[in-house]
C-alpha cells in the first residue's frame, strides 16, 4: 500500500503537473497533508496573484477520500524532538517546518513525496525525492 505525506514543494510540483509527482500522488492510496503543510501553502496562497483559486484547488484535493490532514498532537511533538537532536548531533540542520513534517511522517509511518533534498538528512524516514525543473 502506497501511503504518502505531502510535503508543500511536492504539493506545489503536483499543481504544476510535474510528471513523476503527479504519477505518484495519482497512485497513492492514502495521501496526507499536515498542519504546516497548510499553513505554507495558505500563506504562499495569500502572496500570490491567485489566492481564490489556489484555495479552490486545495479543497478540492481535500475532499478526496484517499486524502487526510494530520493531527499535530504530543506524539508528533515527541517525534520533532527526536529528530531536531539526532539532526544536530550530527551537525546536518533541517528546517524547522520541515522537521515537523517529517515528525508527522514518522508517527504515521508515511513515506514524505518531497523535491527537497534536506529531507534525506532525516535518518527517521522513508523519503521519496523527486527531481523536477
Amino acid at each position: 500500500m502506497s501511503r504518502i505525506l505531502l510535503d508543500t514543494f511536492a504539493y506545489s510540483a503536483f499543481m504544476r503537473r510535474e510528471a513523476i509527482i503527479t504519477s505518484t500522488v495519482q497512485t497513492a492510496e492514502e495521501i496526507c497533508l499536515n498542519p504546516v503543510v497548510l499553513g505554507e501553502l495558505i500563506s504562499g496562497f495569500i502572496r500570490g496573484k491567485s489566492e481564490k483559486r489556489n484555495r479552490k484547488e486545495l479543497q478540492e484535493l481535500l475532499a478526496s477520500p484517499r486524502v487526510s490532514i494530520l493531527s499535530i498532537d504530543e506524539e508528533t511533538s515527541e517525534r520533532y524532538a527526536i529528530i531536531l537532536c539526532d539532526l544536530r548531533k550530527r551537525g546536518t540542520p533541517v528546517p524547522t517546518n520541515d522537521i515537523w513534517i517529517a515528525a508527522s511522517a514518522m508517527q504515521y509511518g508515511l513515506k514524505v513525496l518531497t523535491t527537497d533534498s534536506h529531507y534525506k538528512r532525516v535518518s527517521q524516514i522513508v523519503t521519496e525525492y523527486c527531481s523536477v525543473s
